[in-house]
């Protein structure tokens, strides 16, 4: 045998050794890693990509404690989503609920949370500067104004209703809070086609299962915290 191949024999048996214990060692690996995938897999909602509801929550608590008053919390509502449903099928609403939430998260950006907490309504939180916000926000009412196209050719016109809440505008950095002040807005701009940033007042408004029930006064688009 050449000399260059042959390994003493303390060399070879551990060597012998470390194959043996890499062999159970490859296949916790593997499980580790599909549990992995598994557990990230439940943190998100499987037709949108979006953050579930508590996975969600739990990054958006996060970036309020990192950035404070500079965040700002969204939430939208699909306009028009069960006629859509009703008329063209469940497929072409998936289709819809599928592009939205590749356009939030492409308008939101890697470092923000944007969730889908149920149907057609979704949340974002993300760190927004005062002087860019009403732009931003208009923004993202554009990208969710364009028709989408589906599978087989048919497009579809869509739209959406976005509030916006800020813990300067309505006083706290509780997340429900700053939720429901935001969707009181939503619903004060709802099929307006613009945006509305909560006041306040909106954080006032009763809700029931994070739903606004009454109304305040109408507020103004533009009136920034």
């Amino acid at each position: 045998m050449d000399p260059a191949l042959r390994a003493p024999g303390p060399i070879g048996q551990r060597a012998l050794l470390i194959t043996t214990l890499a062999v159970p060692l490859t296949g916790w690996t593997l499980h580790a890693l599909t549990l992995h995938r598994r557990l990230a897999a439940t943190k998100r909602d499987p037709l949108t990509g979006l953050l579930r509801r508590d996975a969600y929550t739990h990054r958006a608590r996060r970036l309020l404690a990192r950035h404070g008053d500079t965040v700002t919390v969204v939430m939208v509502d699909a306009d028009h989503f069960k006629a859509i449903n009703d008329q063209l099928g469940h497929a072409a609403g998936d289709a819809v609920l599928a592009a939205f939430g590749a356009r939030l998260t492409a308008w939101a950006g890697p470092s923000a949370a944007v969730g889908r907490l149920g149907g057609d309504e979704f949340a974002l939180v993300l760190d927004l500067p005062a002087d860019r916000r009403v732009q931003r926000l208009e923004q993202l009412v554009r990208m969710l104004h364009t028709p989408v196209v589906l599978d087989d050719g048919r497009t579809i016109d869509v739209a959406a209703s976005v509030g916006a809440a800020t813990p300067a505008a309505v006083g706290s950095r509780d997340l429900p809070l700053l939720q429901r002040a935001a969707d009181a807005a939503l619903y004060d701009g709802k099929h307006t086609g613009r945006p509305v940033l909560a006041t306040a007042e909106h954080a006032t408004v009763p809700s029931l299962n994070g739903r606004r029930l009454g109304r305040p006064g109408t507020a103004a688009w533009g009136r920034a915290a």
